[in-house]
């Protein structure tokens, strides 16, 4: 239950954690109950709140200024869908040159690339042994780390997402 209400960006109703784990209404509202006593102490940052008639995970008021520090450098890191697609194909294709990129994206990437390279998502990886030498990218541990990967390895396999 606890972990539920820590991973929901939204506030979690009896019936939705019913939906979810099968427990009956009246045991999810005992531990959640249990959970809102639990975090009462003073020395606990965590509280449940009851928002819109659902129950959400977040922290007390008093620590704001250092959850606010944080949420800085979360949104610093907020990704478009033009730079996600980009990554996906970096992820997947590196070392992999603009022009490669472009022509499975079939748009311009010189703006999303250079954002990448700014936030350091990717990093250039040498240069292609072709005409012209272009740039070659691939990810960075950065990449790994926003996405929860271990290594790029663990990126689910082409075939078991669906895409052709």
């Amino acid at each position: 239950m606890e972990c539920l209400l820590f991973v929901s960006n939204d506030p979690l109703t009896v019936k939705k954690i019913n939906e979810i784990t099968g427990l009956e209404k009246n045991r999810i509202k005992k531990i959640i109950n249990e959970l809102i006593s639990n975090y009462k102490g003073d020395n606990r940052p965590f509280k449940i709140y009851e928002i819109a008639g659902g129950y959400k995970l977040g922290t007390k008021p008093g620590y704001s200024r250092w959850v606010k520090k944080i949420s800085e450098n979360i949104k610093k890191h907020q990704i478009s869908k033009a730079a996600l697609e980009t990554l996906a194909i970096i992820a997947y294709n590196q070392p992999i040159t603009r022009l490669e990129i472009e022509k499975i994206r079939g748009v311009n990437c010189s703006g999303v690339l250079m954002n990448l390279l700014k936030h350091k998502f990717i990093k250039i990886s040498g240069r292609k042994k072709v005409a012209g030498n272009p740039i070659l990218y691939k990810v960075t541990d950065a990449f790994l780390i926003h996405f929860g990967l271990k290594r790029i390895s663990d990126l689910p396999k082409i075939s078991e997402i669906g895409i052709n």
